[in-house]
């Protein structure tokens, strides 16, 4: 250990990691997201893990996890992730925090109790078209951008 670079340059902390550590994080209700899928799949964590390694998250201290995991869920978020990253060999997506910050979420006042309860439901039963269906509703678009 004390040959490492970081050990002889700053003795008192050999130990830092790459990734900045967040206190208070694996205990926290999170959206997973992992960074390498040909569409978006949010996964949630009711605050047993701790994400590193291409394993994305999101909080919200104002959606419900389960609403906003069914709004992301829809071929709609992978869209807006679409336009922005490098689509991989085969068709495959990055889904890294960049990207995953320019998704734009309706504003939570638009959503209905009923749209909610829907998408929380399709997120619950991991159904892609009627998350989709919601969400092009919610934001007021006809059909997806090709």
């Amino acid at each position: 250990m004390r040959k490492r670079n970081v050990a002889g340059r700053q003795p008192d902390r050999w130990y830092r990691t790459i990734d900045r550590v967040i206190p208070g994080l694996r205990e926290s209700s999170k959206l997973l997201i992992p960074d390498m899928r040909m569409t978006m799949h949010p996964v949630l964590d009711e605050g047993k893990t701790y994400p590193h390694h291409n394993l994305y998250f999101v909080t919200s201290g104002r959606w419900d996890l389960t609403v906003l995991g069914g709004l992301l869920l829809s071929r709609v978020a992978t869209a807006f992730v679409e336009a922005y990253c490098v689509k991989m060999r085969g068709g495959t997506l990055r889904f890294q925090a960049q990207y995953l910050r320019r998704i734009r979420v309706p504003d939570l006042t638009g959503v209905s109790a009923r749209d909610a309860d829907a998408l929380a439901d399709a997120f619950e039963h991991r159904d892609v078209n009627t998350a989709t269906a919601i969400a092009l509703r919610l934001y007021r678009l006809d059909t997806l951008p090709e």
